[in-house]
């Protein structure tokens, strides 16, 4: 069974999220099976044509399109919280699936990290 590491922090102002895809990376790297899991504000990693110029930050959709070079199983977005953002289905990265965070997943996993 995999891992699920479970990011609920937006994408920029903290370190807390990318250092929770840090994690996945280096597990995935030494062929532990991890899926990602965004809730609540974490949703705004999946956003697509992020704009980050005022913030003078890196985009961290190219942190997550390294996701399946790694072997990242899953990238998965609440789909409660992806309506509490207004983000779409099309604002998506193609590769995420939407989900409904609940138990019934969770127990889909040998482990589970949250980020927050």
């Amino acid at each position: 069974m995999a891992m699920l590491i479970i990011i609920d922090q937006p994408p920029y102002g903290g370190w807390t999220g990318r250092e929770a895809l840090d994690m996945a990376f280096s597990l995935a790297a030494f062929d532990q099976p991890v899926s990602l899991l965004f809730i609540g504000a974490g949703v705004n990693w999946l956003r697509t044509g992020q704009n980050t110029s005022g913030i003078e930050q890196k985009s961290v959709e190219k942190n997550l399109a390294a996701a399946p070079v790694f072997g990242i199983e899953d990238i998965l977005a609440d789909r409660i919280s992806c309506e509490r953002y207004g983000i779409a289905p099309p604002e998506l990265a193609d590769s995420v699936v939407l989900t409904d965070a609940n138990a019934e997943l969770l127990a889909q996993y040998s482990q589970a990290a949250f980020a927050g």
